[in-house]
């Protein structure tokens, strides 16, 4: 294992934290964002593979593990593979929600994703599918800063348990930020074949999130409308010109996710989660911009 990654952890493993979230998903309208539906579409696209994803990235560190030499990296491993597993289950229970609202290309949409992580998993080479776990580790780390960011702004007045979902979800993204790394660094410390994973990573899941958001609108029957169109280019212009300088940074030869400061709202989440405030899962979506009131009961929607 290289000094960069043998350096990483240590501290990873007593951050993170596998937390069984209690998430109601009954939104209060057709769109759970109701100022923001294209958004919302959005993150629905990208909930859709959840339950295909993240079971991939886990059998493939689970392949991993027994190559790894290094005990304490197998404990943050096995960690890991705990919260990844949380996070399809929930996710799995929210998609369901949107099935149950109607939405017919959801069924094709999972049957591709389906698909396309059997295929990699059965017909690439665990360098490659190790490569395409850090890859997508990496951007979702740029991912979850950019929410917890710009929350205000994306979340307000939404749903609540649809946004804490969303916001549970990459805070532990962030806590785990180190290991895809570390495993993939730890058994082939490839600089090509890291940004080969990080480029097919990004290709593909924005490749059939955008498939995925285009066919739920237009179900919704706000594709055909130049409104839509046009608050649709603008929340992915905010979105990817926010993502994009962070996505550069992982393309640096010397990149490890342990130089990303985590984000001081997530600190304060998960501190308010170990302090065991109740309706940890009921975000306040009125006033995401305000720090989270560590020590005292998070108000709901």
């Amino acid at each position: 294992m290289s000094n960069t990654s043998e350096a990483a952890h240590g501290a990873g493993a007593d951050r993170m934290t596998v937390r069984d979230m209690p998430f109601d998903f009954l939104p209060r309208t057709q769109s759970w964002n109701p100022d923001k539906p294209e958004f919302a579409h959005i993150v629905n696209s990208a909930s859709l593979a959840m339950p295909y994803l993240e079971p991939y990235l886990i059998k493939s560190m689970r392949k991993a593990r027994p190559l790894i030499r290094d005990p304490e990296l197998q404990t943050e491993l096995d960690k890991y593979i705990k919260q990844e597993a949380t996070h399809y289950r929930r996710h799995k229970e929210f998609n369901d929600t949107l099935t149950s609202k109607g939405y017919r290309c959801v069924a094709k949409i999972e049957e591709k994703l389906a698909k396309d992580y059997a295929k990699l998993e059965s017909r690439r080479s665990l360098r490659f599918n190790l490569a395409y776990a850090e890859g997508f580790e990496s951007m979702a780390l740029a991912i979850g800063e950019m929410l917890i960011e710009d929350r205000e702004y994306l979340f307000g007045d939404s749903d609540s348990a649809v946004t804490s979902l969303i916001l549970w979800h990459f805070v532990e993204e962030i806590e785990h930020k180190n290991v895809a790394f570390d495993v993939f660094d730890h058994l082939y410390g490839s600089y090509f074949w890291r940004i080969v994973g990080l480029v097919y990573a990004t290709s593909h899941i924005f490749w059939r999130t955008g498939q995925g958001y285009r066919a739920l609108l237009k179900e919704d029957g706000l594709w055909q409308s130049s409104s839509s169109r046009w608050h649709l280019v603008k929340v992915l212009g905010r979105v990817l010109g926010n993502i994009t300088p962070k996505w550069l940074r992982i393309l640096r030869p010397g990149y490890h996710p342990k130089q990303i400061k985590d984000p001081d709202w997530g600190l304060a989440w998960a501190k308010a989660f170990e302090d065991g405030l109740e309706d940890m899962a009921q975000l306040d979506t009125r006033q995401l911009n305000a720090p989270l009131p560590v020590g005292q009961r998070l108000e709901t929607v």
